[in-house]
């Protein structure tokens, strides 16, 4: 779910080619996996990942926070937030992606030079997000479990955060907001790609209550192949 996990630890160390080898191997074994191919900015994907989000539905997590693994599915906007993301050169400056899901987002970040952290309410997402990663683009990322609703002190600012398609449910607008306000760097920059979600509102109004100027710079037109979807990027800054 892009939702995010724990505060837990600081983020974890990047796993060397064994340790990627060996967790892949751990993910295959649990679950039944798919790859999706998609192209970014003209370049290939392919995504290792879940094969069904409704096999992964837990009563237990439900009940204890109604978490569910929204994460485990690839989503338009993460489509259209990778393609943006792909153009901006990173030359090594540090990138936080709030609810990494699967990693599309962190791949072509990492792809554009950016020394990407990649976050989620579900180690598992991390998992999956690591080993992508390594596949797109040769990089071992770091990755950290993040709750919304706390923060850990110890988290930096970073001079990019990117979002996609987090403000699902409506107790989430504000906590993103606050979340990128936290961890965005003085003269650091955010995207937020929004296919409309419920708590859409809530974050426009929250950012600005943290003192975030909010811009939405693009409305992207995503044909799904059932239905077409309008997704709105948004750009954060510090007012």
């Amino acid at each position: 779910m892009k939702k995010q996990a724990t505060s837990g630890p600081a983020s974890a160390t990047p796993l060397d080619d064994g340790g990627l080898a060996t967790l892949e191997r751990s993910l295959r074994r649990r679950f039944r996996v798919v790859e999706s191919v998609t192209e970014v900015a003209g370049e290939s994907y392919a995504l290792l990942h879940p094969a069904s989000a409704e096999e992964l539905i837990s009563e237990e997590d439900f009940d204890k926070d109604e978490r569910l693994p929204y994460w485990a599915d690839l989503w338009p906007s993460s489509h259209v937030l990778a393609t943006r993301v792909r153009s901006l050169a990173g030359e090594g400056r540090s990138c936080l992606e709030l609810g990494c899901g699967a990693g599309l987002v962190t791949c072509a970040a990492t792809r554009a030079g950016w020394a990407v952290t990649a976050t989620d309410y579900y180690l598992d997402a991390l998992r999956f997000t690591a080993v992508n990663a390594r596949r797109a683009t040769g990089v071992a990322i770091a990755t950290r479990e993040l709750d919304w609703r706390e923060l850990p002190e110890d988290l930096p600012r970073f001079d990019l955060v990117l979002a996609a398609d987090v403000l699902y449910e409506r107790p989430y607008g504000a906590l993103v907001a606050q979340a990128i306000a936290r961890v965005l760097s003085p003269d650091g920059l955010a995207l937020v790609a929004d296919p409309g979600r419920v708590g859409a509102e809530d974050f426009d109004r929250e950012a600005r209550a943290c003192g975030l100027a909010v811009q939405r710079i693009a409305r992207v037109e995503f044909h799904t192949g059932v239905a077409l979807q309008h997704i709105d990027i948004r750009l954060l800054r510090h007012a």
